[in-house]
């Protein structure tokens, strides 16, 4: 098993997964769909270099991390919107 290529599937899983996480609730579609789109990606390169084994376990490595992510961070700072997003100028 290859650490290097582990490690860099673990963190590219692992990223994907807290973009869906924090996603604001109007994007979350799209976000889907470009990390859908990431995914497939991933794989398609883990199959052309023979890396399925480690894709695997980064795969496993990357849902257990965005797991411990959502319980130590997500419920409690939740996604805001950027329609709470108020801009101060030089007169406010």
């Amino acid at each position: 098993m290859d650490i290097g290529s582990l490690i860099l599937l673990a963190l590219s899983f692992t990223v994907l997964f807290i973009m869906i996480q924090r996603a604001e609730a109007k994007r979350k579609r799209i976000v889907r769909i470009m990390v859908i789109l990431l995914i497939l990606l991933i794989v398609w390169y883990a199959n052309m270099t023979r890396l399925q084994s480690e894709a695997l376990v980064g795969f496993m490595i990357a849902v257990v991390v965005s797991f411990l992510f959502w319980v130590l961070v997500g419920r409690y700072n939740p996604v805001g919107s950027s329609d709470d997003i108020h801009v101060l100028g030089m007169d406010d």
